[in-house]
């Protein structure tokens, strides 16, 4: 499931300045030279299902890890893990997901439009 029009797809940032915040919203990530990926893991415990939050980024100028490259935010999405095929994408999903979804989007929203600055 995509994330459209959230406000965050598209936006450029410095590659530290969205580490850190992705960091400290709980985010982990990978990365090439060239994208970064950032993941978000949910557990539902009552269900015991295993959902992944992500914000895919890619590199304008310079390249990760340098601190000052410029990325850009891609759209972020949702998907189930199933144990071991992976994630699939094209799912229904609780609201409770979509919703913290959402809230991390937000404050990531709001954290990169105020630390930008």
């Amino acid at each position: 499931m995509k994330f459209q029009d959230t406000g965050l797809d598209g936006l450029l940032v410095e590659f530290q300045l969205l580490e850190e915040i992705m960091e400290s919203a709980g985010f982990a990530y990978q990365y090439d030279y060239e994208r970064a990926t950032f993941d978000y893991k949910i557990i539902d415990q009552v269900h015991n299902d295993v959902y992944y939050f992500r914000i895919p980024s890619h590199v304008e100028e310079g390249e990760i890890p340098s601190p000052h490259c410029m990325v850009r935010i891609m759209t972020p999405y949702v998907g189930k893990h199933y144990y071991p095929h992976g994630v699939e994408y094209d799912e229904n999903f609780p609201q409770f997901v979509t919703d913290k979804c959402h809230k991390k989007i937000q404050g990531i929203l709001d954290k990169v439009k105020t630390e930008a600055l």
